[in-house]
């Protein structure tokens, strides 16, 4: 019967206050009653789960504080109530810190009162004891997701790695077709698998950067980046877009440079310019400007033309779990706005987008610099 209630270890070195608690305390409690602290500490020795313990303060060999401070090594989440009288409170004041106590009750006790804090100290240790567990089971879980997370990334890469062998292959030879004599129509085919080939590296390109963004392995470099260098180096392929939809880029610098990785923030800019351009209005401007605030500097790519639903901007953002709508909207495989906060967490920024009255605004939020 004992063994179902919970264990409450009592110390006094005079026995009628032993006496007393074990009648106030054993309906409820298995009461441990030591006179000693030797005794005590054998308890401790053989109760590893001891919810609840009651010291007197003055004893011959140790105080009630020594011996509660003692007992924290071995048993740091029971709970420790001090008995004292009158004298003795300025001191245990001073001590109750060490002892990590929970209560300090005068004598002479009163009972009603001394049964509650029991009471409740237990019901602490019990509340104690299951967040205990269920941190050990968050910590578990946690765990367990940081390793299949890491697998994921593990096997992407591989998989990207993989791709790229045959798809190696498939671009060299077609290369190589095309300088043999060919007719008209195997000229096109072999056009179309350099093109689709072409495409796909890209695709599998993208989706590795995701992936070596999310494990932290983008090799980051910092440059004194002046942004009209950026603009002078426009790719063809944006600049072709802009001049079929007769767009032109306007810009508004607050600041002119800016201290980040030259590759990383160009290919994020030329990423975002490039949605821009692809579902901006025809006949309209690109407008690309940057603020520097006390801390930050912030790069703006905003377009004329659609909004993004609301469905798709809460995805757009986060590459694996795109759907069809965000696919279809989004550059690529619907990797655009996903490759540039990959690469503008890669030099400690963040991305936004937001949507305007008319057209949408994609911002660069950096740091002055990176170190």
């Amino acid at each position: 019967m004992n063994q179902e209630k919970p264990t409450l270890l009592c110390l006094d070195d005079e026995i009628n206050n032993l006496d007393a608690l074990e009648r106030i305390f054993r309906k409820k409690y298995n009461v441990l009653n030591a006179s000693t602290p030797l005794e005590a500490f054998n308890f401790l020795d053989q109760y590893k789960d001891l919810p609840v313990i009651i010291s007197d303060q003055r004893m011959p060999e140790i105080t009630g504080v020594e011996f509660l401070e003692k007992s924290i090594t071995t048993h740091p989440d029971t709970v420790r109530i001090l008995l004292t009288g009158y004298t003795d409170i300025e001191s245990v004041i001073e001590s109750v810190n060490k002892g990590q106590i929970y209560r300090y009750l005068t004598k002479p006790w009163d009972t009603t009162d001394l049964l509650g804090t029991v009471n409740q100290a237990y019901e602490k240790y019990l509340l104690k004891s299951e967040l205990k567990i269920k941190n050990q089971r968050l910590s578990e879980a946690l765990s367990e997701l940081q390793n299949l997370d890491k697998a994921k990334s593990q096997f992407m890469i591989l998989i990207n790695h993989e791709l790229k062998t045959p798809l190696t292959s498939i671009i060299s030879f077609s290369s190589l077709l095309k300088e043999t004599v060919l007719s008209e129509e195997q000229n096109l085919f072999t056009d179309r698998i350099i093109k689709s080939s072409d495409k796909l590296k890209k695709i599998i390109d993208d989706v590795l950067l995701i992936v070596k963004g999310e494990v932290g392995s983008i090799p980051v470099n910092e440059d004194l980046v002046d942004f009209s260098l950026i603009l002078k180096n426009l790719p063809s392929e944006i600049t072709s877009n802009m001049t079929t939809k007769n767009q032109k880029i306007v810009t508004h610098f607050d600041v002119a440079q800016v201290h980040t990785d030259y590759n990383l923030i160009s290919t994020a800019i030329y990423r975002a310019i490039h949605n821009a351009t692809k579902f901006g209005a025809a006949q309209s401007d690109i407008i690309l400007s940057t603020i520097k605030t006390e801390n930050e500097i912030i790069i703006s790519i905003t377009n004329q033309g659609a909004n993004i639903s609301e469905s798709v901007l809460n995805k757009i953002l986060k590459p694996f779990q795109l759907d069809e709508n965000v696919m279809n909207h989004s550059v690529g495989m619907g990797l655009g706005l996903t490759i540039c906060q990959t690469l503008v967490k890669a030099i400690k920024g963040r991305l936004t987008i937001r949507n305007l009255t008319n057209g949408v605004t994609v911002e660069f939020i950096l740091p002055h610099k990176l170190k």
